[in-house]
């Protein structure tokens, strides 16, 4: 390597000529967590509460502490290919689940659809993963039917109360 590219590899962050980074300065500071690791992390997380699963539990399932359960889950690590089988596994999904966003199959959105939270949104809250949890263990189809009319009524009369207000 003659002087000149030895310089240059030097001034542009890498070692020896090899594509090494070396982070410095500015830009060794971390990176905010990507869009698909938080979303990956965030179907983790609903389905493991769905089961029922402590972050303990998967954890122990998994070989991990709690601790790298709660860094996949809100996207802080990324999940491996081989973790991700892993974690399928664990909670019984195939992996394609962790990357769906509530969409038909099929449905390709667009760059207008790019704002809209999915449906799950909403229930990736605390309270929204409970009620479905309780929902689904719910067994008489009857009790079933009459909780979702009961949901939809009250969310009917408090549309018409906003809208009047």
């Amino acid at each position: 390597m003659s002087a000149e590219n030895f310089r240059m590899t030097q001034s542009a962050g890498l070692k020896g000529g090899r594509d090494e980074h070396v982070r410095e300065g500015p830009s060794a500071m971390k990176k905010a967590p990507n869009d698909v690791d938080r979303h990956v992390g965030a179907r983790v997380r609903m389905r493991r509460i769905l089961l029922g699963f402590s972050q303990e539990k998967l954890a122990d399932a998994l070989g991990l502490t709690f601790q790298q359960v709660q860094k996949y889950e809100k996207g802080t690590n990324r999940i491996s290919a081989s973790r991700l089988q892993q974690i399928s596994g664990a909670l019984g999904v195939p992996i394609d689940f962790f990357y769906s966003d509530g969409a038909p199959a099929g449905e390709v959105g667009g760059f207008a659809d790019a704002g809209k939270p999915g449906y799950e949104a909403d229930m990736m809250t605390t309270d929204g993963l409970k009620l479905l949890r309780a929902f689904n263990a719910i067994e008489d189809p009857q009790t079933r039917k009459r909780l979702v009319e009961l949901a939809q009524t009250l969310s009917t009369s408090a549309d018409r109360k906003d809208r009047s207000a």
